[in-house]
């Protein structure tokens, strides 16, 4: 299953780390366009210099992970689509570009099931997303999930723990299930 991860998904580090950690043990393929990733460099500029800079480091790595994951746009797409947001067109051009079955997001008000439908494809947010492959495989999501823990609480020096993390990273049901 390919699957088009949008900026808002992959911005946040935690929630980033347990879709790719999902499409490490193969669950998906995770696809992106250039513009998806420089959006998400462009978010990080509210950090400050520095966040930008991070972000275009763990987009190298990224990139680097996943060198066919990078869909280029495809001529005369966009021309013909429509959203309630204009600016995410390129998005769903991307996501058709790529051959995607399903679009991660958690802006579910700008990419109408009905319009994602008639172009093949579904929505969907990225807690009932995990949460499924969750429901596939307890164990292996709990690993992917442990490791992004570690990391995190190696990074921040706090004592997070797996429920609280999730919750705060916008996955609050995947977060229940791993307790």
């Amino acid at each position: 299953m390919k699957v088009l991860l949008d900026t808002c998904v992959l911005y946040p580090t935690v929630m980033r780390e347990v879709l790719l950690g999902a499409a490490r043990i193969g669950f998906y393929t995770p696809i992106w366009s250039a513009r998806i990733l420089e959006e998400w460099a462009r978010a990080a500029r509210k950090l400050g210099p520095a966040g930008e800079a991070q972000a275009r480091a763990e987009i190298a790595v990224v990139r680097a992970q996943w060198p066919e994951a990078e869909v280029p746009p495809a001529p005369g797409v966009e021309a013909r689509l429509w959203l309630p947001d204009p600016a995410d067109v390129h998005v769903l051009a991307a996501a058709i570009a790529g051959h995607a079955d399903v679009l991660v997001t958690l802006n579910a008000v700008d990419f109408p099931r009905n319009v994602l439908a008639e172009e093949g494809l579904s929505r969907a947010d990225p807690d009932a997303f995990l949460h499924g492959f969750w429901q596939a495989d307890p164990e292996g999501m709990r690993g992917v999930a442990q490791a992004v823990l570690d990391e995190a609480r190696r990074l921040s020096g706090e004592p997070w723990e797996m429920r609280a993390l999730l919750k705060k990273a916008r996955l609050p049901r995947l977060g229940k299930a791993l307790g």
